[in-house]
């Protein structure tokens, strides 16, 4: 299995090279200055705004300034944040870690919810809970995250005041205060992405079980008596679970964009709402750091989906 991941990964390095030209190039090419604020401002002299303009090379050719962008990233430096005046590494290493907690959480809650539901949806085809389950999904897949987190908003915050609807990451306190704390105003965004892609595992999980479990091995365990229970979770869906295991992986970088629009709700400072505010203010070096991120997120998943295919099935090998 390692020279199966080393030769993805170097497979991988050509299309992250190409992503990050096309990336650098889109973003040069867009409107907007990131000095604007200087041009408008009467205080600052011109000279300043060149100054800052040549210092940072942006009246450079783009391949230039592409190829010392590249040459300073494979150092470890991502550039300056033009509004924040910091490094953009430390900004994203700030965001992480509440957008990975609240991303975590989420996506074990849809797999805890869709993996059972799925599973007896499809023992049970056309039961009532079968249909239950189907409707709910249906209308838990076609809410959009913005609607359903006003909702909870407006219930859980306004309305019986039992959750706060402001993320705040400096909350005071410490021990179990603080941890409880933070499950409060976690579980409305947790529960908003997770709801959401539960109801597109759960149809998933159910088709996928559907088709294996009228194959002929299937019917093979059966007949030699094996218990209803070892059928169902060796031979069903440790099989069904193959197509699902390349959902999760390939959705895993859409929930990260999904993400965007729940922390501007419920106000999170996470990488969602650093690429929001980077995108309003024009900064060049933020925005191009975070979509990089989303990039090489792709490629890791996929490799993710591709490891985890021959622990689900061993007829795959790793060659």
């Amino acid at each position: 299995m390692g020279p199966y991941i080393l030769r993805r990964l170097l497979i991988a390095l050509p299309s992250l090279l190409g992503i990050s030209a096309v990336l650098y190039t889109v973003l040069a090419l867009a409107p907007g200055d990131p000095f604007q604020d200087l041009v408008t401002n009467p205080n600052v002299p011109a000279e300043v705004k060149e100054m800052l303009r040549a210092k940072f090379g942006l009246d450079d050719p783009i391949w230039q300034r592409y190829f010392r962008w590249l040459s300073a990233m494979l150092q470890g430096d991502w550039g300056f944040s033009f509004n924040s005046r910091v490094d953009v590494d430390e900004l994203i290493l700030q965001r992480v870690p509440v957008t990975l907690a609240v991303i975590g959480a989420s996506q074990v809650l849809a797999l805890l919810v869709a993996l059972p539901v799925g599973i007896v949806a499809a023992m049970r085809p056309y039961s009532w809970f079968d249909r239950i389950a189907s409707t709910l999904a249906f209308v838990g897949f076609s809410l959009p995250t913005f609607f359903t987190g006003l909702l909870l908003i407006l219930l859980f915050s306004i309305t019986l005041d039992w959750l706060p609807f402001v993320y705040r990451a400096d909350l005071p306190g410490e021990g179990f205060e603080w941890w409880w704390g933070h499950i409060k105003q976690s579980l409305m965004p947790v529960l908003v992405l997770g709801l959401f892609q539960a109801a597109s595992y759960m149809r998933y999980v159910r088709s996928a079980v559907l088709d294996v479990v009228r194959l002929d091995y299937v019917t093979t365990a059966r007949s030699k008596g094996l218990a209803e229970r070892v059928v169902i979770l060796k031979h069903i869906v440790r099989n069904a679970l193959i197509p699902v295991v390349t959902l999760v992986a390939l959705q895993m970088p859409a929930v990260f964009g999904g993400a965007i629009v729940t922390e501007q709700i419920f106000r999170i400072p996470g990488i969602g709402s650093l690429l929001i505010d980077a995108i309003l203010r024009n900064d060049t070096p933020v925005i191009m750091a975070v979509t990089f991120v989303f990039s090489c997120l792709v490629i890791l998943f996929n490799l993710i989906a591709d490891v985890l295919y021959g622990w689900l099935d061993p007829r795959i090998s790793f060659r």
